[in-house]
């Protein structure tokens, strides 16, 4: 299949990228991956907040923000993963079907948890549903960054920056969550050991479920929406 393409100061851009990657033999559980994915990682990160324990570095900020705004968690997630997007266009980013879906999808899964799980109190409870949602976290990384349709909006922000400043993913990706988890928590954001065991746990986790769950290529010519490994992408925050 044909497609135009135009370039702008160096840079080769798609009229197709928004549907890249959307043909081949394994292209009904490249989809369902994606989606579950991105479904069970706002399931994960609302479990979080319901153990009380500690968000991870990003959920800290949306959280602090819908203290402030009285908006929910996941409509605030929403709000900021647009805003990122919209981050991309400076940067030169491009991007996906999974980058879109991931601005809509996490934040509609995360409140539809949050209105069916109630708060749970007491360490014998909160400790199981902080374990199951860093666990459950990690999978959803490994599902949606395997069926390969683009980066979420914030590891498309951090890649972007890696590659016009030349610093490491290692550095950019810790400074930019810092300066999230510091915001975060100003703001009203939960901050505890569930964050730090994130931090610590979260890249090797999501390294395992990469592996399980990953998509042989269908050609060595397949056009890449993202730049930069998937390993790259999911680094200990």
């Amino acid at each position: 299949m044909s497609q135009s393409t135009t370039t702008t100061g160096g840079t080769r851009l798609s009229i197709t990228t928004f549907t890249t990657g959307l043909r081949g033999r394994h292209l009904t559980r490249r989809l369902a991956q994606l989606y579950a994915g991105l479904a069970l990682y706002g399931i994960s990160s609302a479990l979080l907040v319901r153990g009380g324990l500690g968000l991870e570095p990003w959920g800290v900020l949306h959280q602090g923000l819908a203290e402030r705004t009285g908006l929910t968690i996941g409509v605030v997630s929403i709000v900021v993963g647009a805003v990122v997007l919209l981050l991309w266009i400076p940067i030169r980013q491009r991007p996906g079907l999974g980058t879109v879906s991931n601005v809509f999808v996490i934040g509609v899964a995360m409140d539809g948890t949050l209105a069916l799980v109630p708060d749970v109190h007491g360490l014998a409870g909160q400790i199981p549903l902080m374990i199951v949602g860093i666990v459950l976290n990690g999978m959803a990384t490994g599902l949606y960054i395997a069926a390969r349709f683009g980066p979420g909006p914030r590891d498309g922000l951090m890649t972007g920056l890696h590659r016009l400043t030349g610093r490491s993913i290692r550095l950019v990706r810790t400074a930019l969550e810092v300066a999230v988890v510091s915001s975060g928590f100003v703001l009203g954001g939960s901050v505890g050991v569930g964050t730090v065991l994130y931090a610590l746990s979260i890249g090797p986790l999501a390294q395992f479920f990469l592996r399980r769950f990953a998509i042989p290529e269908v050609s060595a010519r397949s056009t890449v929406v993202a730049s930069g490994s998937p390993e790259q992408a999911i680094l200990p925050r």
